[in-house]
């Protein structure tokens, strides 16, 4: 259906990784460098963060200090109680491309994607890993060969859910207990896997692009497709059920609000980070769910 959102921020570049944190809606713009967060209805509008190398995925350790990815030097930061932000992980020896979203577990274990390719300037497309920050800062490959490990969630059974944008589908992985993932399996088949490596022919070989997510009440996973201006709802084994439409771009979503039924979406008219840069369109918008 159409979604009629309400307006919560503008005149920003492009917003990434909304997330519901302690009654506040967070969320990061990449090329101002700037984490924000804000009330529901987008006032009281603070900047918790400043990440010269472009902040993205957010999430928080267990006594509330936040973690922050920083794309271009890929690194997670980590916001000290009195402000300060220092080095809490170097990704650089296992991403191969910039570092993207993340998500953190309630014990402060940190999974990471990253593009695996230089994205913006329309290299080849390669595959790339998934990483496992453990709280002490060790980092490891838990996952490799993914097609554009992107948005992430996990579920009541206790599977990390990993969309993979270029690759139409989404993947899941049995976390152990000791944090590390299981084998590979499909969650949602999207599409055909895209064969070609030119970025220009593989990506229009994308049937849903799956950005960042978030899992609705009943399970479903809601997620921004990238490339068709909508937020799909998939189920598990079965693909899109439902979807959501907008005039704009839309490259990410939370689930937050004083009920949990706000959607927050990150908009923008586009992904390309050359015009993004320049421009302030980005938007971060709220659908009643």
């Amino acid at each position: 259906m159409k979604a009629e959102p309400k307006v919560v921020l503008e005149g920003y570049t492009y917003f990434e990784c909304p997330r519901w944190h302690d009654g506040r809606i967070w969320v990061s713009d990449f090329y101002t460098g700037q984490v924000l967060s804000a009330t529901e209805d987008g006032d009281d509008v603070r900047v918790e963060a400043e990440v010269a190398e472009q902040p993205s995925g957010l999430g928080w350790l267990p006594d509330g200090r936040l973690l922050v990815v920083s794309m271009r030097d890929r690194k997670v930061l980590r916001r000290e109680h009195d402000g300060s932000l220092v080095v809490h992980a170097d990704l650089s020896a296992h991403a191969t491309g910039h570092a993207n979203d993340m998500h953190v577990d309630a014990d402060g274990r940190a999974y990471v994607g990253n593009f695996g390719f230089d994205l913006m300037n329309m290299a080849p497309i390669e595959t790339a890993s998934l990483l496992r920050v453990e709280p002490d800062g060790s980092v490891h490959e838990d996952a490799k060969d993914l097609h554009f490990p992107n948005g992430m969630a996990v579920t009541a059974d206790g599977d990390l859910l990993v969309d993979e944008t270029l690759g139409n589908r989404i993947s899941a992985f049995r976390i152990g207990a000791d944090g590390v993932l299981g084998p590979r399996r499909d969650w949602a088949v999207l599409g055909p896997m895209p064969e070609s490596t030119d970025m220009a022919t593989g990506i229009g070989e994308v049937v849903v692009a799956p950005d960042g997510c978030a899992l609705g009440p009943d399970g479903t996973l809601w997620a921004a497709d990238a490339l068709n201006q909508r937020i799909v709802q998939i189920r598990e084994g079965e693909g899109v059920v439902d979807e959501l439409t907008f005039d704009t771009g839309v490259f990410a979503c939370g689930f937050g609000g004083s009920d949990g039924r706000t959607l927050f979406a990150c908009a923008a008219p586009d992904f390309n980070e050359h015009a993004r840069k320049e421009e302030r369109e980005g938007r971060l918008l709220a659908v009643r769910i």
